[in-house]
């Protein structure tokens, strides 16, 4: 699935009210989409959409952790199998890709 165009390109409105949820918990101010996806093999794909363009390691990090934690402990979300996890920076490009399976 490709990633947005720009921060101007509007995520589907699920994105949009997990990622209020999310931000009205605690979660970082420039996250603005959240979506969980099915993946293959059942491995779910969760893609962030955010204004942040810093590429940093320990940016992603924290980002990661903040809305894996979320999902699981707020939305319900499992993670048994591991999860995809790609982050699309505000100009739509994808500036992170992490294959967190066990």
């Amino acid at each position: 699935m490709p990633g947005p165009t720009s921060t101007a390109t509007a995520g589907p409105q699920e994105a949009l009210a997990l990622a209020e949820r999310y931000r009205a918990a605690g979660g970082d101010p420039d996250v603005y989409g959240i979506q969980v996806e099915d993946g293959p093999e059942g491995v779910p794909r969760i893609v962030i959409r955010t204004r942040n363009a810093d590429q940093a390691d320990a940016t992603f990090r924290r980002q990661n952790t903040s809305v894996t934690t979320h999902l699981t402990t707020k939305e319900g979300a499992s993670f048994k199998k591991g999860y995809f996890i790609d982050v699309f920076g505000p100009d739509g490009r994808l500036i992170h890709r992490m294959d967190a399976r066990p």
